[in-house]
Formats: structure tokens, C-alpha cells, sequence
């Protein structure tokens, strides 16, 4: 069995796995500096008492092949604090990622070093583009991998032998463990810490970088759309037609995936929305031609297979009755303004941005 319920669900850890958390990371070349800021403070706060900071109940470590420094995405240094050391002498390596197209991550010291940690049954955390690299390294075959909504396009297209989850904040399959990044770091932190070491530390560094009770690995991604909506069924819901745009998902389809009926999704969405899902879908389809037509120089038609429209006429006929305006004059500014009054107008505009 294998996933994030058969880890969540099980008995609380031995004694012994319950000592002194230490934790290795490595950082890609332009890696995000909120993933790594957040889970070391988050063990930080949880290491001692009050706020001495001092390295008892965890040490962390930032390993690197060179002694230069590394660089974040956005453009701060970070020193290392150890070379690579043994990896046995960690209970976790993170790999904390960066920019996609930012260079190469890692060079092959440190892509060896990888292997040979999990050669040695150390466990393996990938946050934000971490994943990545663990999957170009064959670590993630046969497991699934938590990947942000916003890479899930870019996951799919480089590993096919590997199952993505973009609906999750983070995931626990045997030993290996992914993060979709942002927030979700500080919820994955706090779990490692409450298995590591207890229920108080974790709710004490969750509590003190202001944050709420952590969040289970299990919850779903908050994203543009499916944030403004309470219920759970219904982010879910949203989310998952965000990544299908090119081939709708029918709504059975969808609420079979939710374990929900047909009647059920419907009335959700009723309650939440006003509208009918197939509705949401489409007006969420349409929002998002609209930025393609607002920000790229693709074809109206290719847009419109994009987004999951059979034609570029059924497109446009569609386009037209939710925004008052034809897809080509979207690309003036007076004709965004028109739009922007027509939809006024022609639907109720808070509505449909609640799908923005």
C-alpha cells in the first residue's frame, strides 16, 4: 500500500524514530528561496525551547559539491553550511528546486550523491521543482509525485512513467516524499516535525510564522479559480478542469473521480456558483482563451483547440455570448475595454471571475 493515507493513517512512530530530526538539503542552481526559508525556520522554531534557536530537537544542514555560493531565482546567495556528507547521517535529503528553464540544477557530483542516498534507503524529498530532478533521475518510477498545478503541463510532457498529482499540497509514497511548493512547505515541515518529535513543536513553529494548523498532505492546492470556494468538492472539482482545458473531462467523469454522483457535483456547484458544472467548465475554458488571446500571439484557432473548443467558429460563436466580443478585436486596448463593459452587461461579471 502505498501513498500518503497509508502513512497518515498509521500508528504513531517508535520512540527511536522519534529523536533529534536531521535534515540535509540541497539547492538547486536558482532555487526558490521561500521553499527553503520556510521549512528551516519552521525547524528552527521547533529545535528548542522559546526562541533560542539553538539546533537540539533538529539540525539542518545546506550541502553543496562547491564551496561557492548558490544562487536563488531571485538573485540572493546562499552559502553552504557542510560539504556532501554521509547520507546516512540524515533522516531526510530535500531537494529544494527553482526556476524550470533556469540552467542546469545540480551538477554530477551531487546528481551521484542522489543516487547513492537512495541507493542507501535514505528518504528522498522533492519541494517545488525538486520533483524534477528526482524524476530525471529515475528516483520517482513507480511512485507518485505531488507537482504544482502550474509545472503539471511541463511534468507530463517530460516523464511518462511517473504519476503526477497537482491536487495535493504534498505526498508521502514510502521513501519519497514531494511538494508542490509555496505554502505547502511549511505544512510538510510541520509533519516531519510532529513525527519526528511531537504534536507541540510542529503546531509551535506553524503558530509563531503566523500561519494556521497545519494542513494535511491530502488537501488540495489552492489555485486562482479554485480558492474562493469553501468546499472542498468543489475546489477539487475546479482544479481538475483546469487541467484538462485541451480535452474537457465529461462531468461524469469528473464526479466519478470525486467519488460523487452526477446529482451530487450538480448541486454543489448550484450551491456554490449558481451555475451548473458543464457552465463552470465552459466559462473557465473561456477565461482562460481570454488571457491566451491577451498575452500570447497564437492563432484564434489554435487557441481554441487549446482550450478544448472543436472549432474555431464554435469558439468564437461561444466567445461572443459570454463577452459581447469577437476573439480577434480582444487584441486592441479598445476593444478589451468594450469587452470588459459588454460583460457587465451580458453576465454577471462576479460570477464568472470567481473562475479567474
Amino acid at each position: 500500500m502505498t501513498g500518503i493515507a497509508s502513512v497518515v493513517t498509521s500508528s504513531k512512530p517508535k520512540a527511536a524514530e522519534r529523536g533529534p530530526l536531521r535534515i540535509g538539503f540541497l539547492l538547486a542552481h536558482n532555487f526558490t528561496l521561500s521553499a527553503l526559508s520556510l521549512f528551516v525556520d519552521a525547524l528552527r522554531l521547533a529545535a528548542d525551547e522559546g526562541d533560542r534557536s539553538r539546533p537540539i530537537r533538529c539540525t539542518w544542514s545546506v550541502m553543496s559539491a562547491r564551496s561557492e555560493p548558490i544562487r536563488a531565482s531571485c538573485g540572493l546567495m546562499v552559502n553552504r553550511t557542510a560539504p556532501l556528507g554521509d547520507p546516512r547521517d540524515f533522516h531526510y535529503i530535500v531537494v529544494v528546486g527553482g526556476l524550470l528553464h533556469g540552467g542546469q540544477a545540480f551538477d554530477e557530483v551531487t546528481l551521484r550523491y542522489l543516487r547513492q542516498a537512495a541507493a542507501a534507503d535514505v528518504p528522498l524529498v522533492g519541494v517545488c521543482t525538486g520533483s524534477f530532478v528526482l524524476s530525471r533521475l529515475g528516483l520517482m518510477r513507480g511512485r507518485r509525485c505531488c507537482v504544482s498545478w502550474f509545472h503539471l503541463p511541463d511534468f507530463q510532457a517530460e516523464f511518462h512513467d511517473v504519476q503526477a498529482d497537482a491536487n495535493q499540497l504534498f505526498i508521502v509514497d514510502r521513501d519519497r516524499i514531494t511538494c508542490a511548493g509555496g505554502s505547502g512547505v511549511a505544512d510538510l515541515a510541520a509533519w516531519l516535525i510532529e513525527r519526528h518529535i511531537g504534536a507541540d513543536a510542529a503546531q509551535k513553529s506553524l503558530h509563531v510564522l503566523q500561519l494556521q494548523n497545519a494542513r494535511a498532505g491530502s488537501e488540495a492546492q489552492p489555485h486562482a479559480s479554485s480558492e474562493h470556494f469553501r468546499d472542498e468538492r468543489v475546489r477539487r472539482a475546479v482544479l481538475l478542469m483546469e487541467q484538462h482545458m485541451a480535452e474537457p473531462l465529461s462531468v461524469e467523469a469528473i464526479a466519478a473521480r470525486l467519488k460523487l454522483s452526477s446529482r451530487q457535483l450538480e448541486r454543489l456547484f448550484r450551491e456554490a456558483t449558481g451555475k451548473s458544472p458543464a457552465i463552470a467548465y465552459r466559462l473557465l475554458r473561456l477565461r482562460y482563451a481570454q488571457r491566451l488571446l491577451q498575452t500570447t500571439q497564437k492563432s484564434v484557432t489554435d487557441i481554441a483547440v487549446e482550450c478544448g473548443f472543436c472549432d474555431g467558429a464554435h469558439f468564437a460563436r461561444q466567445f461572443r455570448a459570454a463577452f459581447g466580443v469577437a476573439p480577434r478585436k480582444i487584441r486592441t486596448a479598445d476593444a478589451i475595454k468594450e469587452m470588459a463593459e459588454s460583460l457587465g452587461a451580458s453576465v454577471n461579471i462576479e460570477q464568472v471571475d470567481a473562475f479567474v
